[in-house]
């Protein structure tokens, strides 16, 4: 008896899924998407000082030797309770000798807020270029009156 429902017939069940429609998609999608990636950034246009430095670890549990610049651009060297003014020429040295001392010691930097960003760049360079390893800066919590 041959029939629609006979199941002795030849034919197989086709098990396979034709993936080739995928892969065109996938590659058109992905054109478009590296096309638009680009003019999805937006920012605010800068012209950044261009500075040789490496990231560093944190400091472990010891006294950091906090580095200062204020209003007038004036360097100051703090350790502990003890602070002192030095010139731009000797502050490399002398972080250099406070940290021969005490090796484990962290450098962080405090900037007042009117001094330009490239010359507190220039300050953490100068101290990585003079072998201190880490270099961090300190910053207030914003106040929520």
């Amino acid at each position: 008896m041959q029939g629609p429902f006979n199941r002795n017939s030849q034919r197989r069940p086709m098990a396979e899924i034709n993936v080739v429609p995928f892969i065109d998609v996938m590659l058109v999608l992905l054109v478009i998407f590296m096309i638009t990636a680009p003019m999805l950034t937006q920012g605010v246009q800068v012209e950044l000082p261009q500075v040789s430095s490496q990231p560093i670890d944190t400091p472990e549990n010891t006294e950091p030797v906090i580095v200062a610049v204020d209003q007038e651009e004036q360097y100051h060297i703090t350790l502990g309770e003890s602070s002192t003014q030095v010139t731009p020429d000797e502050l490399a040295q002398r972080v250099v000798t406070i940290l021969e001392r005490s090796p484990d010691s962290a450098v962080l930097v405090r900037g007042d807020r009117n001094v330009a960003y490239g010359q507190i760049v220039t300050l953490m360079s100068t101290l990585q270029g003079a072998g201190v390893e880490n270099v961090g800066l300190i910053s207030e919590p914003p106040n929520n009156d």
